[in-house]
């Protein structure tokens, strides 16, 4: 079966692809991934509010929005058409963040359809009218939109700064050189077209084949590189290193376009596969050194999280440093698509299906995490994360089998190999100006303050984005030592943003996140002014959701204490909680706080008081405070070590989240 050729479509002269066309490009897949992430975010975000899969999910349809491509009234293809799709996705992009919940999901969701109406209809036009600069215009426009989403990340705590709070004016400079770049560079504004009626070089399955090739990259984009602070999450690696060490490959590979062009035109199809092949490897081997096996045997826990093996740090640097094949795959794809001169019609078609696989892939990522909620096939993801992404990876790699990987000599502008340099030196330079700066109290004593606090993912009781908020309470109770739940939003399913780093950043204290992402548990945090030793994480007995606890000492002064963080599962299992006091253990000084999920009525809460101390009983023994306020309903509890004093203890009832903080001042015995 013959390959895709696209050897008809090369010119030998050198041509230069034009600086406004891949900031326009780089710009517009910009406003793609925001969309995607808003999207997918809002969704979840429902599901927060519920144990069971939110109504709001039938809103995935939007996803096969390139099917209306199968509608498109002929081969005829107007320029017009581009700046109408390439308008709303602005529009879209720039009123969606303005919203609440539900209304930033759907008008998202929509701004995402016209995106991925935009992808299939520009391919089109460009197999009619510009093969010879269409690889590298998509390419090197998928580098700058990565590149420009990392600073963006970078300068808001993970969280893209132009999408959030009073930033937002980022995203309409944006959108205005979208606009303005649209109409200087094409002839939309004359409402030119382009018919054809040449015989396409290629059948439509090895079109659908690049096709997948090309979401599978943008996939993996979306879920990693275009917030490396995921990837951070992942394996507890410096998030500066990650990011200085992506922008130097972003950096080698986009100066060698721009120097080299005739390199990548005669780049022989096996270093292609080679390079493909150690990308997938180095990915899936990072994330297997991560995936810990959880024993059937509840003998064996509570089990403490191993070290990381070699190859998972090998792997690690190994992946970031070969992420540039993603861009070199789309160029491949890209000039594969538009030799074949493809209708809009069987590009709806096959990237239809390719919007399914992406879906697919979403799904599942969220299912390696929620997987307790999903009837039937939701057991099946547990433990499998690292085959989500080796599954995305494979859809990368395996196309290129169906297409030829030659390139047209095209070379691009001498300002795209500055782009990623530049840009990857503002973004360390930015975390490095951002990140916490703690210094220990000059006099440290006793009482210590500490909360706990299940802040659901940055969102409120009734499922508003409040990590604002959240951070206002915070630094209300002033706390010394801070155990946090639900903070596990450094994924798809909570934007790929990183509230612990937030949070620290913006109090200005140690922190110690506890669980690899990677291993679907709540995430729980530890923060603290003192400095934070021997943390470690342990992981508990699960049916159900894994959970896990963090074992950490933080020193007042002279006095060391010994601090525990945990979210139990639903119900407060029993056998976790036996698991945590086996941890705990006889240990001296101890303070064990979170979100419980069961009530002083409770076993596990008398098992518990068998060997530490109720802080809000010790303060207010009748479990009623000056207040009228009682913890009959409480699941979020601190417990101390017996002969601890309690000078204060309070709940703080607020919307900020669908739990209270509770807070105490604690003297040691």
């Amino acid at each position: 079966m013959d390959r895709l050729d696209p050897s008809t479509t090369r010119v030998e002269e050198q041509i230069r692809l034009p600086l406004a066309e891949w900031v326009l490009s780089g710009l517009i897949l910009l406003f793609l991934f925001q969309l995607l992430s808003e999207f997918i975010e809002g969704v979840y975000a429902f599901g927060l509010l519920g144990t069971s899969i939110p109504p709001e999910i039938v809103a995935v349809v939007l996803f096969f929005a390139p099917l209306l491509l199968l509608v498109w009234p002929g081969p005829r293809i107007g320029e017009r058409s581009l700046l109408a799709l390439v308008a709303l996705i602005v529009l879209c992009r720039l009123v969606a963040v303005a919203l609440p919940t539900r209304g930033r999901m759907l008008v998202s969701g929509f701004g995402l359809a016209f995106a991925l109406v935009w992808l299939p209809l520009q391919l089109a036009v460009w197999g009619k009218r510009k093969q010879a600069t269409a690889s590298v215009s998509l390419a090197s426009g998928l580098l700058l939109a990565v590149s420009l989403s990392i600073l963006l990340r970078a300068a808001d705590h993970g969280r893209d700064l132009s999408t959030d709070g009073p930033f937002q004016f980022v995203g309409w400079i944006l959108g205005i050189a979208i606009v303005w770049l649209m109409l200087r560079s094409g002839p939309g504004q004359t409402g030119e077209t382009w018919s054809d009626s040449e015989p396409r070089q290629a059948g439509w399955g090895r079109i659908l084949a690049a096709s997948v090739g090309l979401m599978s990259g943008l996939s993996l984009l979306y879920f990693a590189f275009t917030s490396p602070t995921v990837i951070a999450r992942w394996t507890g690696a410096s998030l500066p290193q990650i990011v200085a060490v992506l922008a130097l490959a972003f950096t080698l590979v986009t100066a060698l376009a721009a120097s080299r062009p005739q390199w990548l035109a005669t780049l022989p199809a096996w270093i292609a596969s080679l390079a493909n092949l150690l990308f997938l490897v180095a990915l899936t081997a990072t994330l297997v050194a991560q995936q810990l096996p959880f024993p059937a045997d509840p003998g064996a826990y509570p089990l403490p999280a191993p070290g990381v093996p070699w190859y998972g740090t090998v792997g690690l640097f190994l992946m970031l440093l070969l992420s540039p094949v993603i861009f070199l795959n789309t160029a491949i794809y890209t000039q594969a698509i538009v030799a074949a001169r493809p209708s809009p019609r069987s590009l709806g078609t096959a990237f239809g299906l390719a919007a399914l696989f992406l879906l697919l892939l979403i799904f599942a990522q969220v299912f390696t995490t929620v997987y307790d909620y999903i009837p039937v096939v939701g057991p099946w993801f547990r433990d499998r994360f690292w085959l989500v992404f080796l599954t995305a990876g494979l859809g990368l790699t395996l196309p290129l089998l169906a297409v030829d990987v030659r390139l047209p000599r095209t070379q691009a502008p001498l300002s795209l190999s500055l782009a990623p340099a530049l840009l990857g030196i503002a973004a360390v330079a930015v975390i490095l100006a951002t990140d916490a700066q703690p210094s220990a109290p000059e006099n440290p004593s006793f009482p210590v303050r500490v909360a706990t606090y299940n802040i659901q993912q940055g969102y409120s009781a009734d499922g508003q984005r409040s990590p604002e908020e959240q951070l206002a309470l915070l630094q209300a109770l002033n706390a010394d030592i801070i155990g946090l739940q639900e903070t596990d939003n450094a994924r798809v399913a909570g934007g790929n943003g990183d509230l612990v780093r937030f949070f620290a950043d913006r109090l200005d204290m140690y922190s110690y996140y506890g669980p690899s992402t990677v291993v679907g548990t709540f995430g729980i945090a530890l923060l603290s002014r003192y400095p934070i030793q021997d943390a470690r994480t342990w992981f508990m007995y699960s049916e159900a959701e894994q959970t896990a606890l963090i074992d950490a000492t933080v020193m007042v002064g002279d006095t060391p204490l010994h601090v525990f963080v945990t979210h139990l599962g639903n119900g407060g299992p029993q056998i976790q909680q036996e698991n945590v006091l086996a941890v705990v253990d006889d240990a001296p000084n101890v303070v064990l706080m979170g979100d419980f999920n069961f009530r002083p009525n409770t076993a596990q809460y008398r098992l518990t008081t068998q060997v530490l101390d109720d802080a809000w009983r010790l303060r207010w023994p009748t479990g009623i405070d000056d207040q009228g306020m009682s913890d009959e309903d409480k699941i979020d509890h601190i417990f101390v070590s017996p002969g601890m004093r309690v000078d204060e203890a309070f709940y703080v009832l607020s919307p900020a989240s669908d739990h209270p903080a509770f807070f105490a001042a604690l003297s040691a015995p």
